[in-house]
């Protein structure tokens, strides 16, 4: 069964110093008075948008409406947070929260169109999964070892799909290659699915995805896998080693909850947070996360605060070492 994984304790305490006052409270009446739509900041197919899916074809009907899921793709998941943060607090619009958008957009972007703490009344954790190297299963490398050989015995080094400019996967793609000595240059998408797309084609030869978008593939052959990033081996996909293993100090998770605009009433939050919960408890759903690699995580919304404080605090450092920057 799926793992819930205890909270540091760090998570509960600072979650009193990082919750931020919202806007002047919307009423909540007679909610939901029609469909409510998530906003999944990355193109179709990728993890993202495969765990936004499932929370919400289960969420709909314990809310007594329809769960919309609508793709805004662009600027490492940028465009599609910026709509949400914009949108009116009334709890009829929501965003998939990742890493990407809520961790690493605040140290990456100087522009950035809205503020990860202030700008959002988050409402739940859902996730947590390693990523994945996948290569071509044509591509004479078969290993990470013949990775590593091909990479170093060609000067431009190799291509590798990744889902936007400030993805976590775009940073574990210049971090494995700094570790590994060896040359990787990223190709950007507007999403996992239509960079796994490619490195299926051949377009490109290797690619870092989330596990979950990627289990499908590796177990049907349509691409290979060389490693994955978590602390230890993915029961899903239990034959691939960990680049922990292969001598890589890299561990490294993404994350994905959902979160609303701020100022949306606490009432809403909270009836959201308790329905999540219990979608994410229903054993179903539980086999289906373990199936793709995911772990949940449960957290309330101050929690759930806390904790993308700290992965602000975590990744400003490590998109400073990167040199990535964007405009």
């Amino acid at each position: 069964m799926t793992r819930r994984i205890a909270l540091p304790r760090r998570w509960v305490l600072a979650a009193i110093g990082t919750t931020v006052a919202a806007p002047a409270p919307v009423r909540a009446q007679a909610w939901p008075s029609g469909p409510i739509r998530l906003v999944v900041p990355f193109a179709p197919g990728g993890t993202t948008d495969v765990m936004a899916r499932l929370v919400a074809d289960r969420l709909g009907p314990r809310l007594g409406t329809t769960v919309i899921v609508e793709n805004r793709a662009g600027a490492g998941a940028t465009i599609g947070s910026t709509f949400v943060a914009q949108a009116a607090p009334d709890g009829h619009t929501l965003v998939m929260s990742n890493i990407a958008s809520h961790g690493i957009a605040p140290s990456l972007y100087r522009n950035l169109r809205y503020d990860a703490l202030k700008d959002f009344a988050h409402v739940a954790m859902v996730t947590r999964n390693p990523s994945v190297m996948v290569a071509n299963p044509d591509f004479e490398a078969k290993s990470f070892a013949e990775v590593v050989r091909v990479a170093k015995a060609r000067p431009d080094g190799l291509d590798y799909g990744v889902s936007g400019a400030g993805s976590s996967n775009h940073l574990l793609g210049l971090r494995v290659a700094k570790a590994a000595g060896i040359r990787l240059t990223p190709v950007f998408y507007r999403g996992a699915g239509p960079a796994m797309t490619d490195t299926i084609a051949g377009v490109v030869p290797l690619m870092f995805d989330g596990l979950p978008s990627a289990t499908g593939h590796i177990r049907e052959g349509r691409v290979r896998g060389i490693a994955t990033s978590g602390a230890e081996r993915a029961a899903a996909v239990p034959d691939i080693p960990t680049f922990k293993e292969l001598g890589l100090d890299i561990v490294s998770y993404q994350w994905f909850g959902i979160s609303a605009p701020a100022g949306t009433p606490a009432e809403i939050v909270q009836r959201l947070n308790r329905e999540i919960r219990a979608v994410l408890a229903d054993t179903a759903v539980m086999q289906r996360f373990d199936q793709l690699g995911g772990t949940t995580l449960e957290m309330t919304p101050d929690q759930y605060t806390a904790f993308i404080a700290e992965e602000i605090a975590v990744w400003a450092p490590v998109v400073e070492a990167s040199g990535a920057r964007v405009d």
